[in-house]
């Protein structure tokens, strides 16, 4: 923070990934402060350089759409501008502050590096203007430097850090930050936010377009935008599925997870809101009471365990394993097989369903993104990195961190990381978590003129029969080359 500000001076508020008005950290501090004006800046450059794809894009920026009729309602415009990358961000900010005389910048914190770079670059290119800026924890419940380990070390394991998390939690966390009134418009006026570029508003398809490709991935019908909508889903969610969620939450059939994934991503409904809602309905309660509420909760709390692993070990931020001795390993390299990976055509029904469902919706089960996962890093023993971008090019909830960590976790080479020697069989997995094959034959059809049993590993002539492909691998093959690859790490 940099400049004493006059009374009541115009306060810019940078939105990033936290699209909404309500229990906004930055927004209602500034609002405190002065009469407030908004900025978006599109950096779809550097967003593609990231790896995310049509979906997330599209789907953040309806919901930048969404903002600014929020905004509105309060009487607060909000400026866009179209900047390319991060690079470009602090002249950017300047220019803005400058044009409609703000005396300050305020913003909520993000974590992966290059955003953290950005920001540091930012706070100088004010402080040397004379400007203040003021930044907030608002994303998670604690800086990644609040929560340590007593030897004052950042966790490694997610068990201790949640125990901790249960333990510290308390009102200064969990306050819901107060909604400005409405403030009379100020004398500047927001700007029109443009259409999309062609290519990020290109509807990403099964390769076979014969396939059950439902709606668009980011079609307003599956992905409805703005606050409401997140706030409406949250609700639905704890009426409806959140009771049965630590059970039902592993069965792709059954709608039986909250699918706020992506609202969370873009910051349309905040950790705090979501868990004063456990809390209503759990008796005052997150780390007990009932098991789906509570199952539910450490979900959120593996988000923020994520985001402190990007703070804590830069490494994964820069494609490189969390656990450093992993680095050894000896990858294979198969254009095919991650072909046939990413396209459906393993000849694993669960596997191929799963990645389906990706790609037709931006969206995959989240037992099934371990499953999928883990097939691509140990049965075919391809870089994980391959699949983690893939995976961030499709979702519409793709999450650097939460990505990561996934995918880390399912290939053995990252935090509370499966035991190397887990290899999850995917026949396996589905006999048990889709019994009558209801997911399976949602998106292969061709599957369903077989018996149930059939359709979670049909036989050579079966597979002929509906044209569905020859398994690429063989389980037990496939295992034993990946624990002999693990083993020779050591």
């Amino acid at each position: 923070m940099a400049a004493t500000q006059p009374a009541s001076s115009t306060q810019l508020v940078w939105f990033r990934n936290d699209i909404r008005t309500l229990d906004h950290s930055a927004l209602s501090a500034a609002a405190t402060k002065g009469p407030v004006i908004g900025i978006f800046l599109a950096c779809r450059d550097q967003w593609r350089s990231h790896g995310h794809g049509a979906n997330k894009i599209a789907f953040l920026h309806r919901g930048v759409v969404a903002l600014q009729r929020e905004l509105a309602e309060l009487g607060i415009p909000l400026l866009y501008r179209d900047i390319g990358s991060f690079d470009a961000v602090p002249k950017a900010l300047l220019t803005a502050a400058r044009d409609v005389g703000a005396q300050a910048l305020h913003f909520n914190r993000e974590y992966p590096l290059d955003e953290r770079s950005r920001d540091e670059k930012v706070a100088a290119e004010f402080t040397r203007a004379d400007l203040a800026v003021f930044e907030y924890t608002d994303h998670i419940a604690f800086e990644p430097s609040e929560l340590l380990t007593g030897q004052d070390d950042y966790y490694k394991v997610f068990t201790p850090f949640a125990k901790a998390w249960h333990q510290r939690i308390g009102g200064e966390q969990l306050a819901l930050r107060e909604t400005p009134s409405r403030q009379a418009r100020p004398d500047v006026s927001g700007d029109d936010i443009p259409d999309l570029p062609s290519q990020d508003r290109s509807e990403i398809v099964p390769t076979d377009s014969s396939r059950n490709t439902e709606n668009s991935s980011d079609d307003e019908a599956r992905w409805p935008v703005g606050q409401e909508a997140a706030a409406d889903r949250l609700a639905r969610f704890l009426q409806q599925r959140a009771r049965r969620y630590d059970n039902d939450r592993d069965f792709p059939a059954l709608a039986g997870t909250s699918e706020l994934s992506a609202y969370l991503s873009v910051g349309m409904i905040s950790y705090r809101q979501c868990l004063q809602a456990v809390m209503a309905n759990n008796g005052g309660h997150l780390g007990d009471g009932d098991a789906g509420l509570t199952s539910w909760t450490n979900e959120l709390v593996w988000r923020e365990f994520y985001q402190h692993i990007a703070v804590g070990f830069p490494r994964v931020c820069r494609y490189r394993p969390f656990k450093p001795e992993t680095d050894k390993l000896s990858w294979r390299y198969s254009d095919k097989e991650f072909e046939a990976w990413c396209e459906g055509r393993t000849g694993f029904p669960l596997v191929d369903a799963a990645m389906h469902q990706l790609v037709a919706t931006g969206w995959m089960h989240n037992r099934l993104r371990m499953v999928t996962a883990m097939f691509l890093s140990k049965h075919l023993l391809l870089d994980w990195r391959r699949g983690e971008a893939f995976f961030m090019r499709h979702l519409v909830d793709g999450d650097f961190a939460s990505n990561n960590g996934g995918w880390q976790w399912a290939a053995s080479t990252g935090t509370d990381a499966a035991p190397y020697f887990r290899i999850f069989n995917p026949t396996t997995q589905s006999r048990r978590f889709d019994p009558d094959a209801e997911f399976i034959t949602h998106w292969l059809p061709e599957l369903a003129a077989l018996p149930v049993k059939a359709r979670h590993q049909p036989s050579p002539d079966q597979r002929r029969q509906t044209g569905y492909p020859q398994a690429i691998v063989d389980h037990r093959l496939a295992r034993e080359r990946a624990l002999e690859a693990f083993k020779n790490l050591g």
